[in-house]
């Protein structure tokens, strides 16, 4: 297994690698070879740090973890972390030489967390315990201690807090890697540690009665009378000693949420704990562009890629139009300005060697999993960036916003027009001299992409006096030809589509959740969906095969088929559930007429979202869903997640059935018939920028009950 890397903050990522069992033998071992100690002198890689136990606290761009206990005990991932950086690795507190007999550990919210312990007083007879240790924790550094003393005598007992730092790096912890600590030295009401390029600070409120420097202890000697309470705050800084790029910050104060805050009601109460603990998440990784303060994004996860990604921010922003464009806006902004530009006439043209094309947007290769090529998020993002673009003028970003941005999405359809091998779409990153010589897969949902961009780039082109609109939809009326012939394999149950073709035309075979993208034509004029990379009854099979146990674990779709037999229930790529993934098949099979499938996942989705406690990860395990058994966590799964955050909320969101169309002054509802959730009231959406609810009854019947006067509403 291949541990995380080390990143900055702005990096784009790859996700977690598949988790390895201990017994595997490496790389090129023969099958049943003993696996024992290295016989060469290299030292043994480092175990990657595990999160599916951690108490995570985020506020971007700060983060706090720990056990349900509380303490940091500076072991894998645990300590409070800013920018990337590790401000302080342990904070272990002591009262009367104990530990606190841990009681409970969760968030409050996504940033904060409560842990609660309880010690009894030494020679205290009463079996109870008479102290209670309450720790509530923020994200940003700042922790206060209360000790309550319930019983029926004082309490005179020292409470230590042992402190410790190693300022490491993020990336280097994350992959296991422990760099030893730092001295600390005294300073005013705490300690101080100092680093190459940083500081950290430890300040205690009210001030200890012993600092011991040399053991990083702060020491008070406490007296609580029964009934009486005494609290320490402690707080945590960062100075950087370096000069450097100024790192991107977090949402400041006064810049609200870019969303509206929407109520949810329904029969299903899941949903009611699901879309406000999924938002929630979602603001704790809300960046700000340092070049624009009021532009937020979101990161794609803590703690493995607390930075920008541009494909998950821009399917973050996407799933959650219906709250708003404002989102959508900084996201889209923030990474026009990140996007590849035209080399200067003094420089070598765009066959430039090592030179990515123009209009192309930030992103890794992504490992496709056993039995798929892999996946450049470049190609995902640039495509994507048309798209979001789109529908948010669709959802009401007003038109000067709308055509501030256009040039941007010019530049992406010009890489995807420069981007064609053999007739379909590859990798966008690459130039075109290295794809013709060097060949790879095409894959099915960058097909769908493809079309989908194109789609939606001629409807902006058209609509802003832009020339090439047609030539765009001729060209998605072709690819929907060449893929619907070599595209679909026939096999015993009527057919399926191939995952990809490899160079030459055969087809990849695997069954993968990645075929739900077929099913997300996108959003277009009057509240309609754009014409699928697949007819009708392509989608009525590939229905079906979403739908099936082997795909469908029950708690949310498989990323590869069990029947494989290079399926892992914990391969992130060969069987892992990814809630974004299971997110768009509820919506695209509602929307496609296939209810009873959607609302299948959906049961599943609100049934692993239960048991997590409506905090829903970026994955967890793809075992067969079993009565009595909560779904297997994945110990690499960032927590929270931006595209399953926002995936949950679409998930919901969909069954109202809202398509607008704000340019055309029209708004479509369908809801689904079958009511999935039962009656379900969404209000404080947002259309046009004014606020927009819905109500659908049990019979699948919707009523707009708010909405701006300057819209029709139509409904089928």
């Amino acid at each position: 297994m291949r541990p995380p890397q080390a990143m900055p903050a702005e990096s784009v990522v790859g996700a977690p690698r598949p988790v390895g069992r201990p017994d595997q033998a490496p790389p090129g071992m023969p099958a049943g070879a003993p696996v024992g100690p290295a016989r060469s002198a290299a030292p043994p890689r480092p175990q990657p740090a595990a999160v599916h136990h951690a108490v995570l606290c985020v506020n971007a761009p700060a983060m706090a973890a720990s056990g349900p206990d509380g303490q940091l005990r500076g072991h894998g991932l645990h300590g409070f972390y800013r920018s990337g950086v590790r401000v302080l690795a342990r904070m272990e507190l002591r009262i009367g030489g104990m530990e606190p007999l841990p009681l409970q550990g969760t968030l409050t919210t996504a940033a904060q967390a409560r842990f609660l312990g309880a010690v009894r007083i030494p020679g205290d007879l009463d079996p109870d315990p008479a102290l209670t240790v309450e720790r509530l924790r923020h994200a940003d550094g700042v922790e206060t201690v209360t000790v309550r003393n319930t019983g029926s005598r004082p309490a005179r007992l020292p409470l230590e807090i042992a402190l410790g730092t190693d300022l490491g790096p993020v990336g280097e912890i994350a992959a296991g890697h422990r760099p030893p600590d730092l001295p600390g030295q005294v300073q005013s009401a705490g300690l101080r540690w100092a680093g190459p390029t940083h500081s950290a600070v430890v300040s205690a409120k009210p001030s200890p009665h012993a600092v011991l420097a040399g053991a990083g202890v702060l020491r008070w000697d406490l007296e609580v009378q029964p009934g009486a309470r005494w609290s320490v705050e402690l707080r945590t800084e960062l100075e950087s000693t370096a000069p450097g790029p100024r790192p991107p910050g977090g949402r400041g104060t006064g810049v609200p949420l870019p969303w509206a805050d929407p109520e949810v009601r329904s029969d299903d109460h899941r949903v009611e704990l699901l879309v406000p603990r999924a938002l929630d998440a979602l603001g704790g990784l809300l960046f700000a562009d340092p070049d624009r303060p009021t532009d937020l994004y979101p990161a794609s996860g803590a703690p493995w890629r607390f930075g920008l990604a541009p494909a998950d921010a821009l399917w973050a922003a996407r799933l959650t139009l219906p709250l708003g464009t404002r989102l959508a806006a900084g996201t889209l902004r923030a990474l026009a300005r990140r996007q590849q530009l035209a080399p200067a006439a003094a420089q070598a043209g765009p066959g430039q060697p090592g030179r990515r094309p123009e209009g192309l947007l930030p992103g890794a290769l992504r490992h496709g999993g056993p039995e798929l090529p892999p996946t450049c998020t470049a190609t995902e993002a640039t495509l994507l960036f048309v798209t979001v673009l789109a529908e948010a003028w669709r959802w009401g970003l007003p038109r000067h916003e709308v055509a501030e941005l256009l040039p941007a999405a010019e530049r992406a359809l010009g890489a995807l027009r420069d981007g064609l091998v053999d007739g379909f779409v590859t990798d966008l990153s690459r130039p075109a001299e290295e794809r013709a010589a060097h060949p790879v897969a095409a894959r099915a949902e960058v097909q769908a992409q493809a079309h989908r961009a194109a789609l939606h780039g001629a409807e902006l082109l058209e609509a802003f006096g832009r020339p090439g609109a047609e030539e765009w939809r001729s060209w998605a009326a072709a690819l929907r030809g060449r893929f619907r012939e070599r595209f679909w394999i026939d096999d015993l149950s009527g057919g399926r589509p191939a995952a990809g073709l490899v160079p030459g035309g055969q087809p990849l075979p695997a069954v993968a959740s990645s075929f739900v993208h077929l099913l997300d034509p996108g959003l277009c004029a009057d509240g309609g969906r754009h014409e699928s990379l697949l007819d009708r009854e392509q989608t009525r099979l590939l229905a079906q095969r979403l739908a099936a146990p082997e795909l469908d674990s029950g708690w949310g779709l498989r990323t590869l088929s069990a029947k494989s037999p290079r399926f892992n229930p914990l391969g992130h790529r060969s069987g892992a559930v990814r809630v974004h993934e299971t997110a768009l098949a509820i919506a695209g099979l509602a929307e496609a007429g296939h209810e009873n499938e959607a609302g299948a996942l959906l049961e599943g989705l609100l049934g692993a979202a239960a048991h997590f406690e409506g905090r829903l990860p970026e994955m967890y395990a793809g075992e067969q869903r079993v009565l009595g058994c909560p779904p297997v966590p994945h110990p690499a799964a960032c927590h929270p997640a931006a595209v399953s955050a926002a995936g949950a909320v679409h998930a919901v969101f969909a069954l109202a059935g809202v398509r607008p169309d704000v340019p055309g002054g029209r708004v479509l509802v369908r809801p689904a018939s079958t009511a999935p959730l039962g009656e379900l009231q969404l209000t404080g959406l947002r259309v046009a920028g004014e606020p927009f609810s819905v109500r659908v009854s049990r019979i699948g019947v919707a009523m707009v009950e708010e909405a701006s006067a300057e819209l029709q509403l139509v409904a089928r």
